[in-house]
């Protein structure tokens, strides 16, 4: 659950999914339910999230930036579309603890490794092992 912040005299809490991939590295999902709608899925970088719990990060659709930078204890996720914008108000501690999680999946830095470059050279070794086998 996070908050959805509508502005600063409102907001309400929502269900929100934070998933992770080893076949996409790089990124992380972020699923919301906003009542009356069909869930919406965003996907960002993975280390922009992590950059964003202790600094503002982000310039694009996406940025991410400690509520208050004295105190790391909540943190805001921004979404935008043209004119169209969400701001959503997560605790830093369950957000560190599913970064922690994705970093035992694909440690941060080996991320190239199970990227497209690693799927494809797993199946050139796969054709080439089985090359060697039948000859």
């Amino acid at each position: 659950m996070m908050n959805f912040l509508v502005s600063e005299e409102l907001s309400f809490r929502i269900p929100v999914e934070l998933t992770y991939e080893a076949t996409d590295p790089y990124a992380v999902r972020m699923t919301f339910h906003l009542p009356g709608d069909a869930p919406v899925t965003w996907a960002f970088g993975r280390e922009l999230l992590l950059d964003g719990i202790n600094r503002p990060a982000g310039d694009g659709d996406v940025r991410v930036e400690p509520a208050d930078p004295e105190m790391l204890s909540d943190v805001h996720i921004r979404l935008q579309v043209g004119g169209d914008r969400a701001l959503f108000r997560a605790g830093a501690a369950p957000l560190v603890a599913f970064l922690d999680r994705t970093d035992k999946l694909v440690p941060l830095g080996q991320e190239w490794t199970l990227g497209e470059f690693g799927e494809h050279l797993e199946d050139a070794l796969g054709r080439i092992l089985a090359e060697e086998n039948a000859g």
